[in-house]
């Protein structure tokens, strides 16, 4: 071992032991009441070390085609999954059984499956490659009755629940149409069609949507992405009811700067965290986050910023502000994976929002710290693409799905420290190959 290797060993080894005397302050701490037990979950539930010993725990296996979506109910007790056989099934993940299994009525591949909170775990809202939009409502003895609620012109592939609302939810379609549905009224009402910025897109007359997402801070706020540069924010509050105004108009758009007038990304997934930030997965390219004062304001100079400095690319500097903080830089970045062949998403994972997690064309799963953009996970998932990265609502827990017909849970199980493969961001191809 050279002096550098024994200095390194040596570093990590005082890491890691001074890790321990703060985990070891913490239970202390929460024994005479110097900490609450949220407090002491959250500042464990977002320990690197938990990272680190994921395992895969349960294998759930039952749908006979690609699972497209899954999604943990809101007390973390059940998983709903949706596929390519048009079914939809309830998981009692921990022991790997379905609770329950139905046919959504829809005619292709279902995208996206979700329950509505508070409705007793018995309504789940789908959306499909056929265009529609159904509910499906679970009856005494295991009956489920399905119904169309509303319709695109095309695939949809996502829907956003407004938080904490048994009502109010959005979809948004290959159609550039977006849609509000109140299950009060039983009614869908179209908001607006997305449409290009400049001449220069005007090859079509909408922009194809892939995503949608609400802030958890602030319901009145959505945003939606998909096949051009730009995430788009609105504000429910300015639309008119009666139809009398043009709601088309974002309040705010988000782009990286060097990709502001790229005629050759879009945007595949999007969320926000639990402190509205904005992460962003671009197909070809890389995912980005977002502050609120990032924005480009609601008239984007697109043609200024035309292939501007396309070679931040390979730009790892980028500072991540503070919520109050405006800092004159641009989004944080995550490298690493590859988001080429599907529709991804991308999530946050931990208590407080603390790592970033999307699924690869490699069949991994990816894990980078928010702040820094640090990979620090590659997990060995799927044999073919992964799709879906889904959090457990309350602790460290994932799902994940894709191509392959199963769903697999992942739980800090490991004995052992997971340790990342070497030059995986410097030689990004070594990852692509299977």
């Amino acid at each position: 071992m050279n002096d550098n290797e024994s200095k390194s060993s040596s570093s990590n080894r005082k890491r890691d032991r001074r890790k321990a005397e703060h985990a070891v302050v913490d239970v202390w701490q929460r024994e005479l009441g110097g900490l609450s037990t949220r407090s002491f979950a959250h500042r464990q539930g977002a320990s690197k070390d938990l990272v680190l010993r994921l395992d895969l725990y349960k294998n759930l296996e039952d749908h006979q085609g690609c699972v497209n979506t899954v999604s943990f109910n809101a007390d973390g007790d059940l998983l709903v999954s949706g596929s390519d056989d048009r079914r939809v099934i309830l998981w009692d993940w921990h022991t790997g059984i379905p609770k329950l299994s139905f046919h959504t009525g829809h005619t292709s591949n279902v995208f996206q499956a979700k329950i509505l909170p508070f409705s007793d775990d018995r309504t789940i809202l789908t959306c499909a490659a056929d265009g529609q939009v159904r509910h499906a409502q679970i009856l005494e003895r295991g009956q489920v009755q399905t119904r169309l609620l509303g319709k695109h012109h095309a695939r949809v592939h996502k829907l956003a629940i407004e938080p904490g609302s048994p009502y109010i939810f959005y979809t948004c379609g290959e159609d550039g149409m977006v849609q509000h549905f109140d299950l009060r009224t039983k009614t869908a009402t179209k908001l607006f069609t997305c449409h290009p910025i400049g001449d220069e897109s005007s090859y079509t007359s909408f922009v194809s949507l892939n995503a949608i997402t609400i802030d958890p801070r602030n319901p009145n706020l959505f945003a939606v992405a998909g096949e051009d540069e730009f995430t788009r924010l609105y504000d429910i509050r300015k639309y008119k009811w009666d139809g009398s105004s043009d709601f088309g108009k974002p309040t705010d758009y988000f782009a990286p700067p060097h990709l502001a007038g790229d005629m050759d990304v879009g945007i595949t997934g999007l969320a926000f965290s639990d402190q509205s930030e904005l992460l962003v997965s671009y197909n070809d390219e890389f995912i980005y986050l977002f502050t609120k004062d990032m924005g480009l304001g609601p008239n984007p100079d697109n043609n200024n910023n035309n292939n501007n400095n396309k070679n931040n690319n390979n730009n790892d500097s980028m500072t991540f502000p503070s919520d109050d903080k405006v800092v004159g830089v641009g989004p944080q970045v995550y490298k690493g994976h590859r988001n080429c062949e599907t529709v991804k998403g991308v999530n946050f994972f931990g208590p407080k929002c603390e790592y970033v997690v999307s699924g690869s064309d490699c069949g991994r799963i990816f894990m980078w710290r928010k702040e820094v953009g640090e990979l620090i996970r590659v997990m060995e998932a799927d044999e073919h693409v992964v799709n879906c990265v889904e959090s457990h609502p309350h602790t460290m827990v994932l799902a994940s799905s894709g191509i392959d017909k199963d769903i697999k849970i992942w739980t800090p199980k490991a004995v052992e420290r997971a340790t990342l493969p070497t030059n995986i961001e410097q030689n990004p191809v070594l990852i692509y190959i299977r």
